[in-house]
């Protein structure tokens, strides 16, 4: 990933998932191609767990999550690792997902762009990212400021 360039997004819309539906629940799949740097978005009901290499789960997922009090926040997850990896391995994956994460947020922010013009109160939501992990210093879960921030 690294840099941000829109020209290397593809965004694939999940029926019956719309540009303007669903709003709580729209779940993210982002993926990544390594050799081309290419970034893939899937956004709908579900998360597209077919687009997911299970042996690398470099992917992050997202999903916009309604509070009791109507308000919207985007959550995410990084998988760090399940006990499969030795902490040195754990801990690059936990930096490489860090130094990423703000272009990969920027795919997802971007590649939404019309849920965010049919609801901009959406941009101003917060946008917390849960690093998930078996060793405790990389479980952790980041505030990453608000979508407005990555557009």
């Amino acid at each position: 990933m690294s840099v941000f360039d829109p020209n290397k997004l593809t965004i694939n819309l999940i029926p019956p998932a719309t540009s303007l539906h669903p709003v709580n629940g729209r779940k993210y799949t982002l993926t990544h191609s390594d050799s081309t740097a290419e970034l893939f978005l899937d956004i709908g009901y579900v998360y597209n767990y077919k687009s997911i290499n299970p042996q690398m789960r470099d992917e992050v997922l997202a999903e916009w999550k309604q509070d009791s009090h109507s308000r919207f926040r985007l959550v995410g997850w990084a998988y760090v690792d399940g006990g499969e990896f030795s902490q040195k391995v754990a801990g690059n994956r936990f930096n490489i997902f860090k130094k990423e994460m703000d272009t990969a947020l920027k795919g997802i922010i971007y590649g939404d762009r019309p849920l965010f013009a049919n609801y901009p109160s959406l941009l101003d939501a917060p946008v917390y990212i849960h690093y998930l992990s078996t060793f405790p210093q990389f479980k952790q879960i980041a505030y990453l400021g608000t979508p407005r921030t990555y557009l």
